[in-house]
């Protein structure tokens, strides 16, 4: 182990901003007398390329399998410009696109390059970079938390891969923030591939990824059907996690009333999921079962072939907003018409308490197409006794909530009960005095 690069093979100078050699990785002394041949094997095996490690621009594929000539002409544009950037890497290069239009393998073979330049590379997926910080907290680990991240944010090139941040836990943005934060401000070389429209990326990250200066977007095409689907996915952890085989219905230490709740919810969740006829609305507060329930019709569903579109009533109007955007490249009428029209709609803590005019005009729309179609839909909400925008009640007359009171197409079902998150918490209409424990 060479004392002053720790095995590295390379390191940086201490010198001002400004001078030639300011944030570049180079060679170490302890590298002078090493073959290049080890040297490349040495790089490899830092690299974390697994799999790609055999990547050329030689064998990449000539075309995507995508029969529309403009994602196959993007594909080519691409492939050029990665070359351009591999021989001489600086700044930023972001590769977008829609799942299987290249943009793993294009970045795994600059890396490949990079590494035949003696230049040091580190590759990870994002969601397995996080992963790795969170596990070098535990004191079993040999390397520490420190090495790790310092490795990451100051690694010559760094490739980041399925870059995406709707679905992160403010812990991870704030991880990876302060690691491209820092190679921003260092200008080092950095390749990040996302599945995520730009324009829809958090705002700390979007700056940077379309600054001029910095970065280079290279768009690889976008699948709207793919896109549409991944909208409305349920989490494979949810599916996984919410069955109906893993629903307690005698709820947190709940009163014999409680459970009953509970089990004629899973009940009529379970009918419904077999045979989809009307509306399903669950009601109850924060933590009683109800998106659990929902989620576990929704995997039924899905396990016998069905289309089924599952969203919060947020993430939604968030959604139609950003289709408005000249930089989207989803029409509003695609995301507008799978909603109205997919064959099972899971609409997820809905509310519209202090909405905008056009939210609940979007909203309405849906709502009556879905009403007056009768297709099948999955609604939780902690209340339908809900407020406008200027805080008055609203009636039961109400366009949106006197058809999801609608007794002919709707089945509404309450559930009473203790938090289940909360195993310390027992339901109001059962509470126990008990001694305080650490």
């Amino acid at each position: 182990m060479c004392s002053v690069c720790e095995g590295r093979g390379w390191v940086r100078s201490n010198v001002p901003l400004g001078h030639a050699n300011f944030g570049k990785a180079l060679q170490c002394t302890c590298q002078e007398t090493a073959t290049l041949a080890k040297r490349i094997k040495s790089l490899q095996q830092f690299s974390n390329l697994g799999n790609f490690g055999d990547l050329t621009f030689q064998t990449l594929p000539e075309e995507v399998t995508s029969k529309n000539k403009e994602r196959q002409n993007k594909y080519k544009r691409t492939i050029k410009e990665s070359e351009i950037y591999a021989a001489n890497p600086e700044g930023w290069l972001i590769l977008s696109g829609s799942s299987g239009s290249g943009k793993t393998k294009i970045a795994a073979t600059i890396a490949n390059h990079c590494l035949h330049q003696g230049i040091p590379v580190f590759f990870v997926g994002v969601a397995d970079l996080l992963d790795h910080l969170r596990t070098t907290f535990s004191p079993r680990e040999n390397v520490s938390y420190d090495e790790l991240f310092e490795q990451v944010r100051s690694v010559p090139v760094l490739v980041l891969d399925d870059f995406r941040t709707p679905s992160i836990s403010p812990w991870a943005e704030e991880k990876l923030y302060q690691i491209l934060n820092y190679r921003s401000n260092a200008k080092l070389p950095t390749i990040i591939t996302t599945g995520v429209p730009i324009n829809q990326t958090s705002e700390r990250f979007k700056s940077r990824f379309q600054d001029p200066i910095l970065s280079k977007i290279l768009d690889l095409g976008w699948d709207t059907k793919d896109y549409l689907v991944k909208l409305g996915l349920i989490h494979p952890t949810m599916l996984k996690k919410m069955t109906f085989q893993s629903f307690d219905s005698t709820g947190n230490d709940a009163p014999q009333r409680d459970q009953e709740t509970l089990r004629a919810a899973m009940h009529a969740a379970q009918s419904f999921a077999s045979d989809p006829q009307g509306w399903l609305v669950l009601l109850g507060d924060s933590g009683v079962g109800k998106t659990h329930l929902a989620v576990a019709a929704g995997g039924e569903r899905l396990n016998a072939g069905h289309d089924v579109f599952f969203t919060s009533t947020l993430d939604l109007l968030d959604n139609l907003r950003r289709t408005f955007g000249s930089q989207s490249f989803l029409a509003f009428d695609e995301l507008f018409e799978q909603v109205k029209g997919t064959s099972l709609l899971i609409l997820d803590d809905f509310q519209f308490e202090n909405s905008t005019n056009w939210a609940q005009e979007k909203l309405y729309q849906i709502i009556v197409h879905r009403h007056n179609a009768e297709l099948p839909t999955i609604i939780t909400a902690r209340l339908l006794d809900t407020v406008d925008t200027a805080g008055d009640r609203l009636s039961p007359r109400d366009p949106i909530v006197s058809r999801i009171n609608d007794a002919r197409l709707v089945s509404t079902i309450p559930i009473q009960a203790a938090d289940f998150r909360n195993r310390g918490v027992q339901s109001a209409s059962n509470v126990i005095k008990r001694k305080p424990t650490l």
